[in-house]
């Protein structure tokens, strides 16, 4: 049976969750449920701290996870990435007094406070800058106000936060982060299947199935305008001046590509959801 750690909280649980229940997995009914069997799919379901998923996979307790790519490089377990599932998107920066930094070499020497230590010091040794990292598990954004540190380094979204601490983002990104399915080292094969399931979710919230009518003389210039993942479908109809087309395009793209598929000559332009996939 597959064992596949689930963050128990949070924005990566909740999404998780979700993607799961859209690829036919079972999922809990009650938040403070920590375990579940779906028989039916053979997998066991364990609902972990999302700081200690990577490690329990990575010692091969569990054959597989879901957990952030930072929470992973901090980790420095030895689980491996194999799939980046496109959700929980975070970007990690420095930030410090406004107006006192411009420069992460200005760091050298000074306390930098953040809640993933391990992914700051393997940054910042890479970058041969030598700093006192003062951990904290929160509120990250307070520590250079109560004296704790010079500068802090965290995950920013707008950057809100660290303006009303008085704070302001100086230097290059350290990391750009979003839920990955992590697994055993040498042990990839075994969550095939789930990884199968969730790409197909993937596919099947990224695109929608385009059917149209196109003439035979512009087939060419329609199919370079939805060419699909592989190649678009082209069925005959009774009528020999013109085909059917079939293919995948983006949901970001629908509107876009209907207008020109019109103006190019195309008819009956039809666009349809996907439910399930397997590409």
């Amino acid at each position: 049976m597959l064992r596949v750690a689930v963050p128990n909280k949070g924005i990566l649980s909740d999404t998780a969750i979700v993607m799961l229940k859209e690829a036919g997995y079972a999922t809990r009914r009650d938040p403070k449920d920590l375990h579940l069997v779906d028989t039916e799919n053979n997998v066991e379901f364990f609902y972990l701290r999302p700081r200690d998923i990577a490690t329990y996979v990575g010692e091969g307790s569990l054959d597989a996870g879901f957990t952030g790519l930072d929470l992973l490089l901090d980790s420095r377990s030895k689980a491996v990435a194999v799939e980046d599932l496109k959700f929980g998107e975070s970007t990690f920066r420095f930030a410090g007094p406004a107006g006192r930094f411009n420069d992460i070499e200005q760091l050298h020497g000074l306390r930098v406070a953040t809640a993933y230590p391990n992914l700051v010091e393997d940054y910042l040794d890479n970058a041969k800058i030598s700093v006192d990292l003062v951990q904290l598990d929160g509120a990250v954004e307070s520590a250079v106000q109560l004296g704790v540190a010079d500068a802090v380094a965290d995950v920013v979204s707008t950057g809100n936060t660290l303006r009303q601490a008085g704070l302001e983002i100086f230097g290059p990104v350290i990391l750009r982060s979003t839920a990955q399915l992590i697994s055993t080292p040498g042990k990839q094969s075994a969550s095939d299947n789930l990884l199968r399931r969730l790409r197909g979710v993937i596919v099947a919230r990224e695109y929608v199935i385009f059917d149209y009518d196109c003439p035979v003389d512009l087939v060419e210039a329609a199919s370079a305008l939805t060419p699909g993942i592989e190649s678009p479908t082209i069925s005959p109809l009774r009528d020999e001046d013109w085909v059917a087309v079939r293919a995948l395009v983006k949901s970001s793209e629908i509107n876009s590509k209907m207008d020109a598929l019109y103006e190019l000559g195309a008819r009956a332009i039809l666009v349809s959801a996907i439910h399930a996939a397997r590409i």
